[in-house]
């Protein structure tokens, strides 16, 4: 189908969350990293993928529209991440907004203590430095940066906002289920992102994905930038056990994330592009192409004003 394998990352961030690239320059630095097809998952957000769509058209990448929810089931955090989705749809976004407006409730929750211990940080900076509409934690470790607190945002993490540290306040729960459903409702695919991240036994990772597959999933991250070759193993067999589709991507969030690049991850990663093909085909997008090369896959972007339901066209 293609003269060679396509290059692609189906895990990405920008600045309308909590990434450090503009959805224009996400696909820039896309195409500088050789990459042939990108997916934009901003968490709880969709406002970047208009200026995505259209700087990937406008560069010959193949973009892909997406979005990550964070969820919360047993002990665990599970993040769903929609691949193909419809960034006008109404149920989606509706959860998206109610998303949002949990994550200010939070940020206000967590500025809080650090004014009560003598941090000068206000909650107008905060939105300042988020330049997108999702502002979570990071921007508030950016400010404290800034103003020479910390000196960088791990620390701030570590020492203090990261789960469980003193300052970090918890999120409103989200079910599992519930972000599947909206993912499936905005006609996307549902993937469960990075779940080596969160078991490590083979028997728990069975039983969540036949719990979450009843739900609607439709597939799991099977490659990720921090992952080992023994937990990429173990997902791989996973899925393919229960007949789930398999995902991968860096995870890319640019500079605030400085040891992640795009398509390489740490260095190793390498998502296979058959991955993307066969959820064209789940999709129902056309596969007979009449001949064109894999450099032509990006002419099957939809133009961002005509999209509905992904940036790759139906028939």
């Amino acid at each position: 189908m293609f003269d060679r394998e396509l290059q692609i990352d189906l895990h990405t961030h920008s600045t309308a969350s909590d990434g450090s690239d503009s959805p224009v320059e996400l696909v820039q630095n896309a195409v500088n990293a050789g990459l042939d097809a990108v997916a934009l998952t901003d968490h709880d957000t969709v406002a970047g993928l208009p200026d995505f769509l259209t700087a990937a058209q406008a560069n010959g990448l193949c973009g892909i529209p997406g979005v990550e929810l964070s969820s919360h089931f047993e002990k665990h955090e599970i993040h769903i991440v929609g691949l193909f989705i419809d960034p006008e749809n109404k149920a989606l976004n509706d959860l998206l907004e109610e998303r949002r407006a949990d994550r200010l409730r939070r940020n206000l929750d967590i500025i809080r203590k650090f004014q009560e211990n003598g941090y000068d940080i206000t909650e107008e900076e905060v939105i300042r430095a988020s330049g997108g509409e999702s502002i979570g934690r990071p921007h508030i470790a950016r400010v404290l940066v800034e103003k020479g607190y910390f000196p960088d945002l791990q620390t701030v993490f570590q020492r203090y906002i990261g789960n469980w540290r003193p300052y970090y306040v918890p999120r409103t729960p989200l079910s599992p289920e519930t972000a599947i459903l909206a993912v499936k409702r905005a006609g996307g695919l549902a993937i469960w992102a990075h779940p080596m991240l969160c078991v490590d036994r083979r028997p728990a990772l069975i039983r969540l994905l036949k719990i979450f597959r009843y739900a609607g999933l439709d597939g799991l991250e099977t490659y990720y930038s921090m992952y080992s070759a023994g937990q990429t193993r173990m997902a791989q067999e996973a899925a393919r056990e229960l007949s789930l589709m398999e995902s991968g991507g860096s995870d890319y969030h640019g500079k605030n994330h400085p040891n992640i690049s795009l398509r390489t991850g740490g260095g190793e990663l390498h998502v296979p592009g058959e991955f993307l093909v066969r959820m064209m085909k789940r999709k129902g997008y056309k596969m007979d192409f009449g001949g064109k090369k894999w450099s032509q896959l990006s002419d099957l972007n939809q133009r961002p004003a005509d999209y509905k339901s992904a940036a790759l066209p139906l028939s």
